[in-house]
């Protein structure tokens, strides 16, 4: 092998001797055999391209202006540890480094064991088969690992909050389910639940037990005897919205008394056990690790000390690619490197995270996708990095993560995620998980498309972002208080624009307080636009939650409980400026920004003066040019302190519709300043509106002569808003007309 690569070092250096313009083209094969990266003889790793091209670049033999392409036949690539690139293995601006794939996802880059289905076999252990429900011991197969994996499983922590130890299993290119009760398609979305607490945890400086002076597990009381059947000591962790719907957490359950019927957690949950929420009365939570519950298609268990694995498959295992992912660091790390490009490749199969861009530079990913991980899909740090038309699904956190820039210089990164598919994502982790977090200052968030998750769809921070022509759906399906969009806390997140994003059909929540939201501004969050946008069935279409500087332009509100929320928490909670409440802190968190001083005093004026202008009151608040159809309980909530500060706000042009001029259902404003009423018939209904095509698509009526004389409205592009075709994205994703 040495010797090859002399020779074509020697090659490649007459070569680049004898052409100004010189092009390297390496090739991988899996499986090839001796190969020297020309197209009869490649490589047969993309390690091996990679080192060919980092040694031409030292020797002086390969020039950063000089292209270079690595074209990756189709196959398996399996990995023991990471893919990594540095510093060394890039191009320049006008000609990256680009390894793609001949046969776009054909190239799978994996993470884990694949196991050959002959290995499943059916149960024999006596032992086993008495704990396994009766109707299921003849369908549920065993596999020893122990012949495909010598160093020992580890044991789930006592409690975690998102990604588990591994392995996890897969199956079909679908995660399966850890065996649980109740079923995921059980009543009630597969949750159980409880009323009564016996130990909430918190600390209670008064008790007369040390132990409980500070926080300790609690316990509480389930009525439904269930846990009995379960074999305790082998490990049996419940998965639970313990006191809040946006915060979960998985505990152990350390003791259960079959007579009092009472589970005792074995760690504490950092809110308690009911500890007080807005929101639903009881608590719910599934159990999970439960050999006994192994019953469905789907599920499966692994004992972790003698390396059996047991699964009850949803078919024939015949021809199944079956993969249990192992590997526990990112699929591919890039390092620092600057000016490469990724095209048409599979990363899968991993017990982390699959992609890692770190301190890079014009680095791309386009036309990949990134499934079936344990953690998060891609996360990117640095400047013009770009992740364009990827698919990422079957996440057990987050989608895409950007960050980089100067917040306090106002320097953008210009990073990019576009035209991306996101969906089926916080598995594992199921709160503040996103389909996209962007912080820092100037990423650029455009055509993606995300949905189906428990809680957010873009979670965000920093400064000077944008989030433009984003379609996100059935989001925040499992939890409450939160928002598709959400950012909070913070007055000095200012400069994000959130514009022609359609957010439509979002998980309900707490029906009795509408404690889901479109985009919801938290805590006094203050300098985000909110222009353009349009919120079809979202709960609280907009929620300014006591913030600043937040101009609300041009939006339209379709079939929303509640078109607009604005209060003045600021102004009656003790802790808005207290540093020691959980991170309030907001003079603090400005000061640290220079607020006082340019750029910041410059770009954000009120900003600059805030603490001498009525820092508690939820002002600059423009409200113009809305358009608010058929709201069912409120157009515009606002507490008393908002009333009373009405006349310094800026509220015009807003227009509230009842389309067929029902009587009841249809909420319409009643002298409130800066708002018209419009209302139709039945015989004519006033051509507002939305509706699902048979493609699964959603059309959109928006008379655009009628808005602009009665709000000035400015029509909506909404043909441009969500994914397109491209090079990379040659079709869009098929949908179900009944998946609203």
């Amino acid at each position: 092998m040495k010797y090859l690569l002399t020779v074509l070092t020697c090659i490649l250096a007459v070569s680049l001797t004898n052409r100004v313009d010189a092009d390297l083209n390496l090739y991988v094969k899996r499986d090839a055999a001796d190969g020297n990266g020309s197209r009869e003889k490649p490589f047969s790793s993309i390690e091996e391209a990679r080192d060919q091209i980092r040694k031409a670049r030292q020797n002086g033999q390969l020039k950063p202006e000089e292209r270079v392409t690595v074209d990756i036949e189709p196959g398996v690539y399996p990995l023991r540890s990471s893919l990594t690139f540095d510093k060394n293995d890039g191009g320049s601006k006008g000609n990256p480094v680009v390894y793609r794939a001949t046969q776009p996802g054909t190239v799978r880059i994996q993470g884990g064991l694949t196991l050959d289905a002959g290995t499943f076999q059916p149960v024999t252990d006596a032992a086993i088969l008495k704990r396994l429900p009766e109707e299921v011991r003849k369908k549920v197969l065993v596999c020893d690992l122990s012949t495909v994996s010598k160093e020992p499983f580890a044991e789930f922590k006592a409690s975690y909050r998102g990604m588990p130890v591994g392995p996890w299993l897969y199956v079909n290119h679908r995660p399966m389910t850890l065996a649980r009760w109740p079923n995921a398609d059980a009543a009630e979305e597969g949750w159980a639940s409880f009323t009564k607490v016996i130990d909430k945890g918190l600390p209670d400086p008064k008790a007369k037990d040390p132990a409980k002076q500070k926080a300790h597990p609690g316990s509480f009381v389930f009525d439904n005897p269930r846990p009995a059947r379960w074999k305790l000591d082998e490990g049996v962790w419940l998965l639970g919205y313990w006191t809040h719907d946006w915060s979960d957490e998985v505990i152990r359950i350390a003791d259960y008394d079959p007579q009092q019927k009472i589970i005792k957690l074995a760690a504490p949950h950092s809110y308690g056990i009911m500890g007080g929420t807005w929101g639903a009365k009881a608590r719910r939570f599934f159990a999970l690790n439960v050999l006994e519950e192994l019953d469905s298609p789907g599920e499966w268990y692994l004992d972790r000390k003698q390396k059996q694995l047991y699964l009850y498959p949803q078919g024939k295992l015949d021809y199944a690619e079956i993969v249990l992912a192992t590997l526990t660091q990112p699929l591919m790390q890039v390092r620092g490197t600057k000016h490469i490009r990724f095209e048409n490749l599979n990363f899968e199969f991993g017990h982390s995270e699959g992609v890692s861009l770190q301190s890079t530079e014009g680095v791309e990913l386009a036309g990949c996708v990134v499934a079936n991980l344990a953690s998060g899909g891609i996360s990117v740090s640095g400047t013009q990095n770009t992740i364009r038309s990827c698919d990422l699904y079957h996440l057990g956190t987050r989608g895409i993560t950007l960050n980089g820039g100067d917040r306090k210089q106002l320097q953008r990164a210009e990073n990019r995620a576009i035209n991306n598919h996101i969906h089926d994502y916080g598995l594992f982790q199921r709160t503040y998980a996103p389909g996209i977090y962007a912080q820092g200052c100037g990423q650029i968030v455009q055509n993606n498309c995300i949905h189906d998750a428990p809680h957010n769809a873009i979670l965000y921070g920093g400064n000077e972002n944008l989030f433009e022509r984003n379609e996100i759906y059935r989001v925040v399906m499992e939890t409450g208080d939160s928002g598709a969009f959400y950012t909070g806390r913070d007055w000095t997140t200012q400069g994000n624009v959130l514009r022609h994003n359609l957010i439509h059909n979002l998980g309900g929540g707490d029906a009795e307080h509408v404690n889901t939201m479109g985009v919801y501004l938290d805590d006094c969050d203050s300098g985000d636009t909110i222009e353009g946008n349009i919120f079809y069935r979202t709960g609280r279409a907009i929620m300014i939650g006591g913030g600043r500087d937040n101009p609300i332009l041009n939006n339209l509100v379709i079939d929303c409980p509640i078109g607009l929320h604005i209060d003045s928490r600021g102004m009656t909670w003790k802790q808005w400026n207290d540093p020691q409440s959980a991170g309030w802190n907001l003079e603090e968190k400005a000061e640290a920004m220079n607020y006082k001083s340019p750029p910041w005093s410059t770009e954000y004026p009120h900003l600059a003066k805030i603490m001498s202008d009525s820092p508690r009151e939820p002002l600059y608040n423009p409200i113009r040019r809305n358009v608010f159809v058929d709201c069912s309980k409120e157009v515009c909530h606002m507490d008393g302190n908002v009333k009373k500060l009405l006349g310094k706000f800026e509220i015009e042009q807003n227009l509230a519709v009842n389309t067929t001029g029902a009587k009841n259902g249809i909420a319409m404003t009643k002298d409130l300043k800066g708002f018209t009423n419009l209302s139709g018939s039945k015989s004519k209904p006033i051509p507002l509106g939305m509706s699902v095509g048979i493609n699964g698509r959603l059309k959109l009526q928006q008379d655009p002569r009628l808005l602009k004389a009665k709000a000035s409205f400015e029509a909506i592009p909404f043909d441009q808003i969500g994914l397109y075709r491209d090079e990379y994205r040659k079709e869009l994703p098929k949908r179900d007309p009944h998946s609203y």
